[in-house]
């Protein structure tokens, strides 16, 4: 049972009272009995859902003290293992560019056809500790490191285009509410439990990542049947300033492929290792794999015009919409020497970009900026893990930094400073060093979640609408299958009233397999679904997938 006030603000569930923001995200009221949330300090806090912004779309402020905290200590819950994409699988490699880009990028590596570029790619599940098993129901990490000749350019990515939050500032909320609960630890590695969808129920943005996780896209048959995705909208920019902005995507060579739920459960059992040795099969026996680089770019115009705003992490531009450009391929082709000295080892960080690639103001993009330095001080004990082998540039590189815990490279000479009348050490270079692009940013400092993020629900549907039968079925079962583990009834019926905004015989299937006595009413959308989104037919795999028997088992 629901209830509205006179502004529609706030909503009453039978067990408990939420409230909803100006971007349809909802959190519990604070009551009479409920304490105030504060940073470590004390500091009481206003708003735990958005990050500080300059405007309702612009960059996040280096200022905003809880969500630096907030941040902060979620990096540094772990020691040594990683947080999130603990369990990793990693190979080296090269990319190949097939044209010169010049005339949307300045990037060393885009300008001459044939050109290679050494790589290191690290795949992972996201949610399940080190010890657990590849075939986990779950996003994967695809993290790219290209050692380029300007220096080391992370693309970090997932194998899904979009993700479960638009504010880096619900990370940790996310990952706490997905990881084993608490009091018990367990289940890890697995969603089916109340603190995950007791939290997706009451973050209406996340819907459209739950059609896509409940998809048969989060249990792949191996890595080389797996698509990756750099999720946020980038820029690129040319020698001359101008400005494209870009998705990234990675297309597999084989064609995109899963495995069914009955055969992960076997596979889980029979060989938690299954994606790693698939991988280091392929590779030791020269059959190496292959993924196509794909660009979607689009300018400032389209940007305006589109359905959905560019910058919410939530959302993709239909392919049939923006054609995506192959522009060169990625081939893994040499297994590590050693696991720890590399595939552990190995720091990605979101902010290493390299000139003729920049950010924009994507609020979660934003965040990981910040986020992911701390994580890897933290993990890897020292200031210079950038020393470490599988982390260091391939080119020449300079800087004054110097000392700290393990330092391999210590500035040499009299002059570990700049300006200095010595004659010795680096200096900044206009010409070639990195610029940012200049972009016009302007208005007030605000905690607010842009009106243009508002839609939670109508991609949710586009998606679900261009599967084909048997993967809606799949969904339906995937559905039906988490949620039967949740304890609360409340919960199963909240997700039930959000899946009824994306498709009523979607809902109805998941209410009837979960023996609800009663459809919930709708949950209240702070944007009506759009019904005249056409099917994409790149969202569904058996569409998209391989035209040959290579790769099989």
């Amino acid at each position: 049972m629901r209830t509205n006030d006179s502004k529609g603000k706030r909503v009453r569930f039978a067990d408990e009272e939420v409230v909803r923001g100006q971007g349809g995200e909802t959190h519990q009221a604070a009551s009479g009995k409920t304490p105030t949330l504060t940073t470590q300090q004390g500091i009481p806090v206003s708003d735990d859902q958005n990050s500080l912004k300059v405007g309702a779309r612009g960059p996040t402020v280096l200022e905003d003290f809880h969500f630096r905290e907030k941040l902060f200590h979620f990096d540094h819950e772990r020691i040594p293992e990683r947080v999130v994409h603990a369990r990793g699988f990693g190979a080296h490699g090269y990319f190949e560019n097939y044209a010169s880009l010049a005339e949307f990028t300045k990037a060393d590596l885009f300008q001459r056809p044939g050109e290679k570029t050494p790589a290191f790619v690290r795949f992972s599940t996201v949610a399940g500790n080190k010890g657990s098993a590849d075939l986990a129901r779950d996003v994967r990490g695809f993290a790219v490191k290209l050692y380029t000749k300007q220096g080391n350019w992370d693309l970090v990515g997932n194998n899904i285009p979009v993700f479960f939050i638009q504010d880096a500032i619900k990370f940790p909320d996310l990952i706490h509410a997905a990881k084993q609960e608490p009091d018990r630890g367990f289940p890890q590695a697995q969603t089916a439990h109340d603190n995950f969808w007791d939290f997706i129920s009451l973050m209406p943005e996340s819907i459209n990542m739950a059609l896509w996780i409940m998809s048969d896209r989060t249990i792949p048959r191996s890595f080389r049947f797996m698509e990756g995705f750099a999720v946020h909208t980038f820029r690129l920019v040319n020698a001359e300033g101008k400005s494209t902005f870009v998705k990234f995507h990675w297309k597999p060579k084989l064609g995109m492929q899963s495995v069914v739920w009955n055969e992960a459960l076997k596979i889980n059992g029979a060989d938690p290792d299954f994606h790693r040795r698939d991988l280091w099969d392929a590779i030791q026996a020269g059959d190496y794999p292959e993924w196509e680089l794909g660009l979607q770019l689009f300018d400032e115009d389209f940007a305006d015009t589109f359905d959905f705003d560019v910058l919410d992490a939530t959302k993709i531009i239909p392919e049939e919409l923006v054609p995506i450009r192959r522009v060169g391929r990625l081939v893994l082709d040499r297994t590590v020497d050693n696991f720890f000295a590399e595939t552990e080892q190995v720091a990605f960080c979101t902010q290493n970009i390299v000139p003729g690639v920049d950010f924009t103001d994507d609020p979660l993009l934003q965040g990981r900026n910040f986020s992911y330095l701390d994580t890897q001080l933290k993990r890897l004990g020292s200031p210079n893990f950038t020393h470490l082998p599988i982390n260091a540039p391939k080119c020449p590189f300079h800087t004054l930094q110097q000392d700290g815990h393990m330092a391999f490279v210590n500035p040499k000479g009299r002059a570990n400073y700049e300006p200095n009348s010595w004659g010795e050490g680096p200096r900044e270079s206009p010409d070639k060093g990195f610029s940012t692009y200049p972009s016009d940013v302007q208005g007030q400092k605000l905690r607010v979640r842009s009106e243009t993020f508002a839609d939670h629900y109508s991609q949710a549907r586009q998606f679900y609408k261009s599967q084909t039968d048997i993967e809606q079925r799949h969904i339906i079962a995937a559905f039906t299958f988490e949620l039967s583990k949740v304890e609360r009834e409340a919960i199963r019926a909240r997700v039930v009233s959000h899946l009824l905004n994306v498709d009523q015989d979607l809902a109805k299937a998941v209410a009837k397999g979960l023996r609800l006595t009663q459809l919930p009413p709708p949950a209240e959308a702070a944007k009506p679904t759009r019904m005249d989104l056409p099917e994409s037919p790149a969202l569904s795999i058996i569409k998209t997938g391989p035209a040959a028997l290579k790769g099989e088992k």
